[in-house]
């Protein structure tokens, strides 16, 4: 698919979803420097969030809806451990979880950052989500990351004196129905911010993960092999970061194949509690493997029992090499690639699984620039009523 001419791929109704998922490396670099060009205001309204909690820690609630909220998840792990754990704690809430129940939610005593991650910035629980933090959180503030400048979202929090917006570059506003560039420079963004590691090592990880997405670009036909296969379902497993992966990672293959792939995903470790019996000769199962050596130990663990089962139709690891390696089939980066945490490798991960949601799109005769034939599934969430909260 990317390298298939323009006209060519707007007859499959493919054009801008793969020209989307193929501009993303060139979005990352975009994003670091818009990144650095906000560092120093970006620090000062970190710095008072901290002032104003008054000695007490801040609650970080990673917030969004659908994509949105995969960014918090696939985040969070990662900043757990990388973060400022003695000024922040960090979590992630779906909006629509918010909206829906604020105070099983949100704590009024407690200072709280709300980080709003949105495509648009239009989705009605996305300004909802803001508005209710205000009423019910005593020390609230808002971070918008967000990827449309003219959204409602970045329109209020240029508004208000509490709020800091973080705009992502202009392209990864995505016009296709799924977010892919929205999600992976989000992400980035979220890192850039909130990762303790110095700039220069942050940088080298961006560079690292250039690199890699390019890779995934260049190796299309390997993934066209995969996609080859006979399935009817498919499974997404990792742990950390990776395990938050897995929900976004599915979601693509649901999205663009409005459904006719049936999927399920899980951390590593918890695929044998139950989610297991989704497998049958017509799955084929990914695992997003780990680099931190402990961890690859379990990734590794249920992708070699799976294999040995002899069930599935396939199993496949992505995965940069390490001491100990899956020893069925894989995509495995380039051995000459800096190993890379889960946060950022999730960024090279989720280019392969988009491609193999766009390439499964196609295989079932959808259109993956306008996936839902009925027209009842949208780019931007229609339907939804904002009730007054009081």
């Amino acid at each position: 698919m990317f390298t298939v001419e323009k006209e060519k791929l707007e007859e499959l109704g493919a054009e801008i979803t793969t020209r989307e998922i193929r501009q993303q490396p060139e979005l990352w670099e975009e994003t670091v420097g818009l990144y650095q060009a906000a560092q120093s205001e970006l620090e000062n309204f970190l710095a008072e969030v901290k002032k104003q909690a008054q000695g007490k820690r801040t609650r970080v609630i990673f917030t969004g809806a659908g994509t949105s909220q995969y960014v918090g998840d696939t985040v969070v792990p990662y900043l757990r451990k990388h973060g400022d754990r003695q000024t922040f704690s960090f979590e992630s809430i779906g909006t629509t979880d918010i909206v829906a129940e604020p105070e099983e939610y949100l704590i009024k005593e407690e200072p709280t950052l709300l980080v709003s991650f949105a495509r648009s910035g239009n989705s009605p629980e996305s300004i909802a989500a803001v508005e209710v933090a205000d009423q019910v959180v005593d020390t609230i503030h808002h971070l918008s990351i967000t990827c449309a400048e003219d959204g409602k979202l970045a329109q209020i929090s240029k508004e208000q004196s509490n709020s800091f917006l973080l705009l992502m570059p202009a392209r990864s506003n995505d016009d296709g129905f799924a977010m892919t560039g929205s999600f992976s420079c989000m992400t980035l963004g979220a890192l850039l911010t909130f990762d303790q590691t110095d700039l220069k090592e942050k940088q080298q990880y961006v560079e690292t993960l250039i690199s890699l997405g390019k890779e995934v670009i260049a190796r299309e036909t390997e993934i066209e092999k995969i996609v080859e296969l006979d399935y009817e379902r498919i499974v997404y497993v990792g742990s950390g970061s990776l395990a938050g992966l897995t929900r976004e990672a599915q979601l693509k293959i649901l999205e663009l194949t409005a459904g006719k792939i049936a999927t399920v995903f899980d951390s590593s470790m918890g695929f044998r509690h139950g989610p297991k019996s989704f497998i049958n000769e017509k799955t084929v199962m990914f695992g997003f493997v780990n680099n931190d050596p402990y961890t690859r130990d379990y990734d590794l663990d249920v992708l070699e029992e799976v294999h040995e089962d002899e069930i599935a139709s396939g199993v496949f690891a992505f995965t940069q090499s390490g001491k100990r390696n899956f020893s069925g089939n894989k995509f495995e980066f380039s051995t000459d690639a800096q190993l890379l945490p889960d946060g950022y490798l999730a960024l090279a991960d989720v280019m392969v699984a988009q491609t193999v949601a766009l390439l499964t799109s196609i295989k079932v005769a959808n259109k993956p620039d306008t996936p839902s034939p009925t027209g009842t599934v949208n780019r931007v969430v229609k339907g939804v009523t904002i009730h007054e909260y009081k």
